[in-house]
C-alpha cells in the first residue's frame, strides 16, 4: 500500500520531535503478538496519551495500520494468500518464494502457515486492536474537526473491516472482537473465547464496511489512487454477499459435504450453516446493484474499459458477421461494434490505461509485487524467468474469434492442431501472429492473446535501444534458448509450454540497453467482476423473488442479459444464447466459464472453485501441457508435464481453509481447528 506508506511520510514530517518517541511506542506495540497473545504489551500511558493530543499524531497512528496490509498483488511470490498457484489456473516447479505451491502440494501446516504466508493472520489481528484504539479514544483530540473526525472515522474502520475480510477469505470464521481492547497481563482464561460463526462474520463485516462507506469518499485523486472509497467498501461487500449465498456457505451439497460435522465445541453448532437461504442470492443482487448504479454528478461512477477500434493501415480485427447473436454487430455497450477487444482487456493490466483514472477499477492500487512478478513469465533470453506457466485446460477454455469453442469451431474461425501459420497475421497494430506459429494459437478470442505466452509468441521488449533486441519471437521447443535444455538454470522453463502475459507491457524488458518495466497496478475489485456478481445472483434466484429496499429482485433474463453480455462484448465476443439465459443449470456453466477467463490470475478463482462447490472437481483434471522435451515436430502434443509439482498435487477437503496457525491454539484453547487439519 505505497500511497498509504507515502502518506505516513509526509504527516511524519509535520509532527514534532515528540511525536517520533511516540511513533516509536507505536511501533512497538503494534510489532506484538495479536491480540490473543498473554504476552505484555508496552505500556507507557504518557506516550500513548500524547498520540491523542492532536489531530496530525492521530492521523499519523490511523496511517501507520496500512503498513500491517499485504500488497495485494502478491498473488504469486511472497503471498498472504494461497492465489492462483493453489488454483488450476497457474503452476510451476519453484517453491522457496511461492507459497501457494508449497499449499497445493502439502507442505503447508499449522505449524509453518505463518512463515509461509508473511504472518498474515497477525498482522490481522494487529490491524484490528490498533482500530479498536483509535475508534475508542480518538474523541480526545481536540483540534479535530468534524471533516477529520469523519475521515479517520471512516479510514479506520474500512481497515478493520478489511482485516477481518482479509482473515475470513484465507481461515473462515474467526473470532470478532467488536470494540473490544482486550487487557494486557490478565490470566489464560480471560483470553479463552470461541470463534464466532461463519454467518456472523460475514454479517459484522459487511456491517462495518457499511459503517465506512458513510465517512469514506466517493472518489480518490490521482495521487491518492489507492486509498479506500465508498465503492471499495461497497465493492468488497457485494463479493462477500456473493460468496455468502454461494453452494459452500449456505447450506448447499458442498456444506454437508464439507461441513456437516464441524461444530463448534463449545455449543454444538454448525460452523456454516447447513439449511440453504435463497433470499441471499437477493442480497447478493442488491449489493452489485448499488455499485453498479452509483454515479458521479450525474455520470456511471464505474464502467468497463474500453479503447475505440484501431483504423490504421492493420486495424483491429472485424467482428465475426455470423455469430447468431442479434446484437453482437452494434455498438458497445449493446454489442461489440466501436472497440478494440484486446487493447479494451490489455491495457487494464498492463497499465497502458492509466490505473488512477481507469473507469473500470472499482479499488486498486500500485503493486511492486505485480511489476517484479512479470520477470517469472519474461523469456530467458531477455532476462526473465520462463517459470509462470499456465495449464492446457486454461488455454484450452478460451474460444475462438466467434465464441465458440474449439471442439465446436466454426467454418469461419476454424481450429486445428496440425500445420503452421504461413504468413503474418494481425490482431491489431499493435499484436500480431508470426509465421510458422502452431495453427492451434490462430483464431482466437482477443483476451487469449492478451493473456497467455505460447510457443510462437511475440514479445515487444520495446524498451531495449538496440533494434536486433526487440521484437523477439519466443519458442519454447527443446532446443530453442527458451527450451527445457538450454537454459543454465533447469527450472527456468515453463512446464506446460504457456506463460502468462497478462500483466506484461509492450515496454517491459530486463535485459539489454535502456530496458526497464513498466509500474503496475492490481485490480482488486473491478466493474466486470461487479456486473458478473449481478447476473449470477439474479440466475440463482431461480423461481425465488424478493424485495429489498423497495426494489424487487427476480430471474430477470434481460437484467441478467445485459450484464453478462456487456462483459462478453468488451471482450469482442457474442453474448449468451437464449438456450443458455433459459436455463438456471446451463447459464450457471457459462457463468463459471466466463469468470474463469475474464479473472485469469487475479486471484478470484482459487475462491471460487470452493464457493461453488467445484473445488475437488476443478483439480481432479490433470495438470497437462504441451511437451517440453520436444522440438517443433513433437512438441503440440498433450502430456502430463513430469514433474513432482504436477505428480505431488495435493487434493484434500481440508484445503479449503488455511490452518488456523498453531500458536493460536496452544494459547486459545476453545479456538476450533478448521476441519481436517
Amino acid at each position: 500500500m505505497n500511497i498509504m506508506k507515502n502518506k505516513i511520510k509526509k504527516i511524519s514530517k509535520a509532527i514534532s520531535i515528540k511525536m517520533a518517541g511516540v511513533m516509536i511506542v507505536v511501533a512497538s506495540l503494534t510489532s506484538s503478538c495479536n491480540y490473543l497473545s498473554i504476552q505484555s504489551y508496552i505500556d507507557n500511558d504518557l506516550k500513548i496519551d500524547s498520540i491523542f493530543t492532536n489531530e496530525r499524531n492521530l492521523e499519523a497512528f490511523m496511517w501507520a495500520v496500512s503498513l500491517y496490509l499485504p500488497d495485494e498483488g502478491a498473488i504469486w511470490a511472497y503471498n498472504y494468500t494461497p492465489g492462483p498457484m493453489a488454483a488450476d489456473e497457474c503452476i510451476t516447479q519453484f517453491h522457496s518464494e511461492l507459497p501457494g505451491m508449497r499449499f497445493v502440494t502439502g507442505q503447508v501446516n499449522a505449524e509453518t502457515v505463518e512463515g509461509d504466508f508473511g504472518n498474515s493472520y497477525a498482522n490481522c489481528y494487529k490491524i484490528i486492536r490498533q482500530c479498536n484504539t483509535i475508534l475508542s479514544r480518538m474523541n480526545e483530540c481536540q483540534d479535530c474537526l468534524k471533516a477529520d473526525n469523519e475521515r479517520i472515522m471512516g479510514y479506520t474502520l474500512f481497515f478493520r473491516a478489511y482485516a477481518y475480510y482479509l482473515l475470513v477469505c484465507n481461515f473462515g470464521p474467526v473470532q470478532l472482537v467488536g470494540d473490544e481492547i482486550l487487557n494486557n497481563n490478565e490470566s489464560v482464561d480471560y483470553y479463552n473465547r470461541p470463534r464466532d460463526l461463519y454467518d456472523d462474520c460475514i454479517e459484522y463485516i459487511c456491517t462495518q464496511f457499511e459503517s465506512a462507506a458513510q465517512y469514506l469518499p466517493l472518489k480518490q485523486s490521482s495521487s491518492d489512487f489507492g486509498l479506500p472509497t465508498k465503492g471499495a467498501a461497497y465493492g468488497l461487500t457485494a463479493r462477500l454477499r456473493l460468496w455468502h449465498a454461494s453452494d459452500l456457505y449456505n447450506g448447499g451439497s458442498s456444506a454437508h459435504m464439507y461441513f456437516s460435522t464441524w461444530l463448534r465445541s463449545s455449543d454444538g453448532k454448525n460452523y456454516i450453516q447447513q439449511t440453504p437461504d435463497p433470499k441471499r442470492w437477493a442480497v447478493a443482487a442488491a449489493a452489485a446493484k448499488r455499485v453498479m448504479d452509483m454515479n458521479d454528478n450525474g455520470n456511471p461512477m464505474y464502467k468497463l474499459y474500453t479503447m475505440e477500434a484501431n483504423d490504421k493501415t492493420f486495424a483491429t480485427r472485424p467482428l465475426s458477421p455470423n455469430t447468431g447473436d442479434p446484437n453482437y454487430l452494434l455498438d458497445f455497450p449493446n454489442g461489440a461494434n466501436g472497440i478494440d477487444p484486446y487493447l479494451s482487456y490489455s491495457n487494464i493490466f498492463d497499465c497502458e490505461a492509466i490505473p488512477s483514472i481507469n473507469p473500470e477499477i472499482v479499488w486498486g492500487r500500485w503493486s511492486g509485487s505485480v511489476r517484479s512478478s512479470t520477470q517469472y513469465s519474461h523469456p530467458v533470453s531477455n532476462g526473465g524467468w520462463n517459470r509462470l506457466s499456465v495449464p492446457q485446460k486454461i488455454v484450452d477454455a478460451y474460444e475462438m474469434a466467434d465464441g465458440r469453442s474449439i471442439s465446436n469451431y466454426s467454418a469461419d474461425y476454424p481450429y486445428t492442431e496440425t500445420g503452421f501459420t504461413t504468413q503474418l497475421s494481425y490482431i491489431n497494430s499493435y499484436y500480431h501472429i508470426q509465421a510458422n506459429v502452431s495453427n492451434m494459437y490462430v483464431n482466437r478470442e482477443p483476451r487469449f492473446y492478451a493473456s497467455i505466452g505460447f510457443s510462437g509468441c511475440w514479445w515487444d521488449l520495446s524498451s531495449i535501444s538496440d533494434a536486433n533486441s526487440r521484437n523477439q519471437t519466443v519458442f519454447y521447443y527443446s532446443d530453442q534458448a527458451n527450451g527445457k535444455y538450454s537454459p543454465s538454470d533447469p527450472i527456468n522453463h515453463p512446464i506446460t509450454g504457456y506463460v502468462l502475459r497478462k500483466y506484461v507491457n509492450p515496454i517491459d524488458s530486463y535485459q539489454g540497453n535502456g530496458s526497464r518495466t513498466v509500474n503496475k497496478a492490481f485490480p482488486m475489485i473491478r466493474y466486470a467482476e461487479i456486473l458478473l456478481a449481478y447476473a449470477e445472483a439474479l440466475n440463482e434466484l431461480g423461481a425465488n423473488e424478493y424485495t429489498i429496499d423497495g426494489v424487487t429482485y427476480r430471474r430477470d433474463l434481460s437484467e441478467i442479459e445485459k450484464a453478462f453480455n456487456q462483459v462478453r462484448y468488451r471482450a469482442g465476443l457474442p453474448g449468451v444464447t437464449d438456450s443458455d439465459l433459459n436455463s438456471v443449470d446451463n447459464f450457471r456453466e457459462k457463468i463459471k466459464h466466463e469468470r474463469m477467463i475474464e479473472f485469469l490470475n487475479e486471484n478470484q478463482r482459487y475462491f471460487d472453485v470452493r464457493r461453488w462447490g467445484d473445488y475437488e472437481k476443478s483439480e481432479a483434471d490433470p495438470i497437462t501441457g504441451m511437451n517440453m522435451e520436444g522440438t517443433q515436430s513433437t512438441f503440440f502434443q498433450r502430456v502430463v508435464p513430469a514433474y513432482q509439482e504436477v505428480s505431488q498435487r495435493k487434493v484434500d477437503r481440508k484445503m479449503i481453509f488455511l490452518p488456523i496457525p498453531a500458536d493460536e491454539l496452544r494459547r486459545v484453547h476453545a479456538f476450533d481447528q478448521n476441519p481436517g487439519w
